[in-house]
């Protein structure tokens, strides 16, 4: 179960907001998430709040107030093909929607199969 986090600067609207989360999760069920599996949240901040190096590392083009960090967080397991595959997926999908690719962060982050609990605060994959 992937949980993805979308940091950006305030002012997108509701729909660019959901064509970006249609792009991620689009990505991650080509690559094997399953379609019903989508937990995504969005954390708006004002740009004193939101701090980035807008040439890190060594881009030619300076980042914009478009830029968004993606976190994506699941379960080990996922071997670099697999991330590099939602990487190039991701990208494609977000430039059809007008998001610069120089624009996008993502990171992923991984826990251990016993530390989700879906529901109830129960452990089902242990």
């Amino acid at each position: 179960m992937p949980s993805i986090t979308i940091t950006l600067l305030k002012g997108r609207s509701a729909t660019e907001k959901k064509q970006i989360g249609d792009a991620i999760h689009e990505s991650l069920v080509a690559a094997g998430v399953p379609a019903g599996d989508r937990f995504q949240r969005f954390i708006e901040l004002e740009l004193e709040n939101f701090i980035y190096d807008k040439h890190y590392p060594d881009l030619g083009t300076a980042r914009t107030d478009q830029f968004m960090q993606i976190e994506i967080l699941f379960s080990v397991g996922r071997s670099v093909k697999i991330k590099r595959k939602i990487l190039a997926d991701l990208m494609i999908k977000l430039q059809d929607i007008q998001v610069s690719p120089n624009d996008v962060m993502v990171y992923f982050l991984e826990t251990n199969w016993e530390n989700w609990a879906f529901a109830n605060g129960e452990q089902i994959h242990i």
